[in-house]
């Protein structure tokens, strides 16, 4: 996990994506009415929501305020069997970390629907077959190459071989290849290959207003569910309903009327902390926090990472004069209400270098250069 997780966001044409990319990022970029082929991504870095910055900021009242992050991309509309033009989007997303695929299930005459007509799982199930078929089209150039270069004489590499074959049988059958079992080893071959049927993906069901809070919501999200269970996908996927018009609207106001907002359309919160929230933990990501009067800030990690790992995400140095961690759970420190007191409860502990780092962790790493 070099630098800052990149989130790529796509959807067949006026489906909302732009509305969307608005809304988390704050920007304002004009929405159409009919269907854009042409232009560039557009790029936006949003914070993670974090109710636990926010209360440590409270006590610590700290200069400074950082929030762990996340880059959001837009890009163009996918057009069903239009492989050129698809190719484009694809070249692009093959370096993002995952997938919001934003789905249209609201009616408006005014927007113009590139299929005509308005059916979400109809949709769904095109654009998740444009991303099959261009990996698809990948695999069997990439097989025929291997097959002229073995005419030519020169040995083909033989797992490479192997693996791609695997990916040809699954996406003949219209399997995503992130519903697919790979060893670690396959999975370090196809690494350069970057397949975009490979990527975790979160389904944005883009409803409208006066289907918010309804059983036919409710029943959407359930068959797009059940859509991906049935493809093996359940564990690398997740869909998250919301109404794009209504989050750039309280993207839009400041905090009072946000909540004001909120709460006549009874919503707990903006449904975008979630799409940020499950796209953060689709990736396999946590943070640990530091507090003090100077910064209190979030850290974006893998899971599973040791503590002196995790020291080399705030600086090489403290990773490489690693001595201890001091670590206590956020929970246990808001119990306490100081550090003093979780120390005298046995709250703050001393870890060592191979401390597995939990979310939501507060540390400080001593350290010796």
């Amino acid at each position: 996990l070099g630098g800052i997780v990149k989130i790529g966001i796509i959807g067949l044409s006026n489906a909302g994506k732009t509305t969307i990319f608005n809304a988390l990022t704050g920007q304002n970029l004009e929405t159409t009415l009919y269907a854009t082929v042409s232009g560039e991504p557009s790029y936006g870095v949003v914070k993670v929501p974090d109710r636990r910055i926010d209360e440590l900021s409270a006590i610590y009242k700290p200069k400074k305020i950082t929030y762990a992050t996340v880059e959001y991309v837009d890009y163009l509309g996918l057009t069903k069997g239009d492989v050129a033009q698809n190719r484009k989007v694809f070249d692009l997303i093959k370096d993002v970390d995952a997938i919001v695929h934003v789905v249209r299930a609201f009616q408006d005459d005014t927007v113009m629907h590139p299929l005509q007509t308005v059916d979400a799982l109809r949709d769904l199930e095109t654009l998740e077959l444009e991303l099959i078929f261009g990996d698809l089209e990948f695999v069997e150039k990439r097989l025929e190459r291997i097959a002229e270069a073995a005419k030519k004489g020169k040995k083909p590499s033989d797992e490479e071989k192997k693996l791609l074959e695997k990916c040809r049988e699954a996406l003949e059958k219209e399997i995503p290849l992130r519903s697919v079992d790979f060893s670690e080893d396959e999975m370090k071959t196809m690494r350069h290959m970057q397949f975009v049927s490979m990527k975790p993906e979160v389904i944005v069901l883009n409803i409208a207003e006066d289907m918010l809070n309804t059983d036919a919501a409710v029943l959407l999200q359930t068959t797009a569910e059940g859509y991906f269970s049935g493809k093996g996908s359940a564990a690398t996927t997740r869909v998250v309903t919301l109404c794009g018009k209504v989050e750039m609207d309280i993207a839009q106001l400041d905090d009072e009327d946000a909540k004001a907002f909120l709460e006549d359309l009874s919503i707990a919160e903006p449904a975008l902390n979630k799409l940020i929230h499950v796209s953060y933990e689709l990736l396999g990501l946590i943070s640990f926090l530091t507090s003090g009067e100077d910064e209190v800030r979030a850290w974006t990690i893998r899971k599973g990472l040791f503590a002196q790992q995790a020291a080399g995400k705030i600086h090489s140095d403290i990773e490489r004069g690693f001595i201890r961690a001091e670590v206590v759970s956020y929970d246990d420190f808001m119990a306490d209400g100081s550090m003093a007191t979780a120390r005298d409860k046995g709250h703050l502990r001393l870890e060592g270098k191979t401390y597995v780092v939990r979310d939501g962790d507060i540390i400080n790493f001593r350290f010796n250069v």
